[in-house]
């Protein structure tokens, strides 16, 4: 465990999160993650360069943007789909990892082919909570 906002564990080789501070992507990084995905738009991070903190400590950074509803779709899924089919651990974040859950959820169903209730589950456990009926509405 790293300490971060709402951290699980939903998949092996996967941690999902809220914004981790400066020192928590360091500690990722000593722990042996690989990649960081963060689903927050440039905008919600106000002057911090976390691609550059990331890259720093040694890691490969993804930025899939999800600013509301309208951004749970296939395209956005299949991005997280491809980001995480590197070999390692990865910490995929938003603000509260409501919008990972909500990412997951769909990438679940839409690309993994699981059914709602299934890819609902996963989502649950990766951080989903307020997104849930923008997730059924976006799997109907």
């Amino acid at each position: 465990m790293l300490g971060i906002l709402n951290e699980t564990h939903p998949a092996e080789n996967l941690i999902t999160a809220g914004q981790p501070t400066l020192e928590q992507i360091q500690a990722a990084a000593a722990a042996g993650v690989k990649t960081i995905i963060t689903l927050r738009p440039d905008s919600e991070l106000g002057d911090r360069d976390e691609r550059a903190e990331v890259e720093a400590a040694g890691m490969a950074y993804v930025s899939i943007p999800i600013s509301g509803p309208g951004d749970l779709n296939a395209a956005n899924a299949q991005a997280l789909a491809e980001a995480l089919s590197d070999d390692g651990t990865t910490l995929v974040h938003c603000g509260s990892s409501n919008r990972v859950g909500a990412l997951l959820a769909v990438k679940a169903a839409v690309i993994d082919g699981q059914g709602t209730e299934d890819a609902i589950s996963l989502g649950k456990a990766a951080g989903l909570t307020s997104m849930e009926p923008m997730v059924r509405q976006a799997l109907s």
